[in-house]
């Protein structure tokens, strides 16, 4: 279970350490790809597979499903982490998400993956959600907490 906010910087190399509470997660084997928020997310294989299934399910008649699928697969890539528990994030990913040496990664866990901001991108984001938290109490009701 991921749980919790780390904050790393990004070396010359591209290479992100991920927190050693999360690496005992995830018994090695980590898939990386945009996600929907001009962040990254990081799945567990196991994560990635049942997702990926759910992905391959959809129609490729459907527009919406093949962006889906175009967003999910293109720019994923193996990010398994090293002995030093660094992973290496593409060039590509760093710009999608506006990740550089010169700026700190939020390490985001939700339970199941993790999602990798930009540090400043995450305090308005964060901010954004409780706000919309706020207006929604009927989100917290439905919990039945």
């Amino acid at each position: 279970m991921f749980l919790g906010q780390y904050t790393y910087t990004i070396d010359s190399k591209g290479r992100l350490t991920i927190p050693s509470r999360f690496r005992e997660e995830l018994a090695g084997e980590l898939v990386l790809t945009r996600g929907l928020d001009r962040c990254l997310v990081a799945y567990p294989i196991d994560v990635w597979n049942e997702i990926a299934q759910k992905v391959n399910a959809l129609p490729i008649t459907d527009p919406r499903g093949r962006a889906l699928r175009r967003i999910f697969f293109a720019d994923a890539v193996d990010a398994s982490p090293d002995r030093q528990g660094r992973i290496l994030v593409p060039e590509r990913l760093r710009e999608y998400a506006g990740l550089d040496s010169s700026n700190d990664v939020v390490i985001v866990g939700l339970d199941r993956f993790m999602e990798l901001w930009e540090a400043q991108k995450w305090a308005a984001e964060n901010a954004r959600q409780m706000e919309v938290l706020e207006e929604t109490p009927s989100l917290w009701e439905n919990l039945q907490i």
